[in-house]
């Protein structure tokens, strides 16, 4: 969960193309804070420890109440408006979003289960709460299931194949490509395929955030996304942990901590 909140972090202050698209960039400024990026990973994370083994009337109950307790704890991380407006409601409903926060908020359950299967299933719950366009829903499974992967060992070849043949996203263009171009969108469609692009040509934990962060765009789902991603297959760095701790309330680093507890025992 490490690499999501310092994915987030770190792409906060270039956030609607304020970035220069470059790699060579301080790590953190005083712009470098969590967003809803966070504090929705955290509301996620939260839901699925407290409802491992249970059915999926259960799980998304649970996770509408923390993902709206979280929200209105932070009102002014930086929500889209229609799901501002989810937050607010009593017994909501989902929007048919395919915005990407359903795959920024999802790393949890890549880390939560003991099969692809089940990592998946419980995905789609997540975002099935708001973004239960299929768009959404292809999201939040394509980056739980990279982060499954490499997780248990998957090489890069191997997460980038899966992604193709079972999601149909085009892994093709190179980062360099990908950057001229790149701009502000908050899809999955425009989101999700160049964090993973970040991703498989990043060389490390770091060097992943940087790529993620040149190309520009929605500057904190991205990283957000190829950083948790990142974790998984490289780990995070004591220095960055440290970094990202001191820059969390300590209400969120209780969750932080109870989960990586939970993902060390099993």
């Amino acid at each position: 969960m490490y690499g999501a909140i310092l994915g987030d972090m770190i792409g906060a202050p270039y956030e609607f193309d304020r970035g220069a698209k470059v790699k060579d960039f301080p790590l953190f400024s005083a712009g470098s804070h969590f967003t809803d990026d966070s504090v929705m990973t955290v509301a996620v994370a939260e839901a699925l420890m407290a409802t491992l083994g249970k059915d999926e009337k259960v799980v998304k109950m649970v996770l509408i109440d923390a993902m709206q307790r979280w929200g209105r704890k932070y009102p002014d991380a930086g929500y889209g408006a229609r799901f501002q407006l989810w937050l607010e409601k009593i017994n909501p409903n989902p929007y048919g979003s395919y915005g990407n926060g359903s795959a920024m908020r999802v790393s949890a359950a890549g880390w939560l289960y003991d099969s692809l299967e089940e990592t998946r299933r419980v995905a789609r719950w997540t975002a099935e709460v708001t973004h239960n366009h299929p768009e959404g829903v292809k999201g939040a499974e394509t980056v739980a299931s990279a982060i499954f992967l490499a997780r248990t060992g998957a090489e890069k070849t191997a997460i980038r194949d899966y992604v193709v043949t079972n999601f149909g996203y085009d892994l093709s263009r190179s980062c360099d490509e990908i950057r001229p171009t790149y701009s502000h969108v908050e899809s999955c469609q425009e989101t999700v395929p160049e964090a993973l692009a970040a991703f498989l040509e990043g060389e490390d934990f770091e060097d992943v955030v940087r790529t993620a962060v040149s190309l520009g765009g929605d500057c904190d789902p991205l990283p957000c996304i190829a950083a948790s991603i990142a974790e998984a297959f490289y780990g995070v760095p004591e220095n960055l942990v440290s970094e990202c701790r001191t820059r969390l309330p300590e209400e969120m680093l209780a969750v932080v901590d109870r989960f990586w507890k939970i993902v060390e025992n099993q």
